[in-house]
């Protein structure tokens, strides 16, 4: 088996624990394959991989059986990008704090190489947003979380003008808006009020950030829905956001989002699913008054 491995390398110091997390793959009787930039970060750092470790380019030739993301959540959103259209099943290893997409502990990595080495796993596939009409993402186009438009630090609330398959939806007056898949409902969507998917709905959410009429609600859409944005900031510029992607713009043609004509594909570990998740990472029925789960 020849395991992939993707990464932020953030902080310096996590040179270490992935050499040890190679070193595992190793063990475990598959082939480490390294992203060539984070090799390069390793180096830099003092903490290079070891001589002979087979390097990559991209994941769509490096022939993987599946790639591992070294990180947190924003590392496994680099992957996800990383990946593209290459149908490589995809784990998160975390090594920083929440982890909520990249979910499993350093203390379980053994088990884990081990069961992706014995091919005890499935695999889920989640969709996939695409963005057009933006020039400063170009081939990297998609998002697993969120399409977000927001304005930029110290500005003026911005004016987005959407419209849901050619009909006008609404004028929204905020800091921003997100455009979310199931996936990103946990997220930045969940962070200003909006619902949580479960990961098989097709549907996408539309939600506010910070919108000056209260009035104003997130909105679960069909997953097959086209939403056009224009966007109007009076003369200044504003970001648009691919999850951990950010570019700055000025006003533009209406900028479209859909569903992508792809899937990234997530390996799902036994004992491992979406409500678990849920009461893990976001303490989804703890009650507060004894820290015990409600069942």
């Amino acid at each position: 088996m020849r395991i992939g491995t993707h990464g932020r390398l953030y902080p310096a110091s996590a040179a270490a624990t992935i050499n040890g997390i190679l070193a595992r793959i190793s063990a475990a009787g598959a082939t480490p394959v390294v992203e060539r930039g984070l090799a390069q970060r390793m180096a830099a750092g003092g903490n290079p991989v070891a001589a002979g470790t087979e390097l990559m380019d991209d994941a769509a030739t490096a022939r993987l059986n599946v790639l591992v993301s070294l990180g947190g959540d924003g590392s496994f959103l680099d992957s996800v990008d990383f990946i593209g259209r290459a149908p490589v099943p995809m784990l998160g290893i975390n090594l920083g704090r929440l982890g909520y997409l990249s979910n499993t502990r350093m203390d379980d990595v053994d088990a884990t190489l081990n069961a992706l080495v014995e091919r005890r796993y499935g695999i889920e596939e989640r969709a996939l947003l695409t963005l057009q009409g933006c020039p400063g993402f170009q081939a990297h186009d998609t998002a697993l979380n969120e399409v977000t438009i927001h304005k930029r630090d110290g500005a003026a609330m911005i004016s987005v003008h959407a419209r849901l398959d050619g009909r006008f939806l609404n004028t929204y007056w905020a800091d921003g808006l997100i455009i979310s898949t199931p996936t990103g409902s946990t997220a930045y969507s969940l962070a200003c009020g909006g619902p949580i998917l479960a990961p098989q709905c097709d549907a996408m959410v539309i939600t506010p950030i910070a919108p000056h009429n209260l009035n104003v609600r997130p909105l679960v859409v069909p997953g097959n829905s086209t939403i056009t944005l224009e966007v109007d900031t009076r003369g200044e510029k504003y970001l648009v956001n691919l999850d951990s992607r950010s570019v700055v713009m000025d006003n533009i043609p209406p900028l479209t989002v859909q569903r992508a004509d792809h899937t990234v594909k997530l390996v799902q570990l036994e004992g491992q699913d979406f409500l678990d998740t849920l009461r893990s990472k976001l303490s989804w029925g703890l009650d507060v008054r004894s820290g015990t789960e409600q069942r």
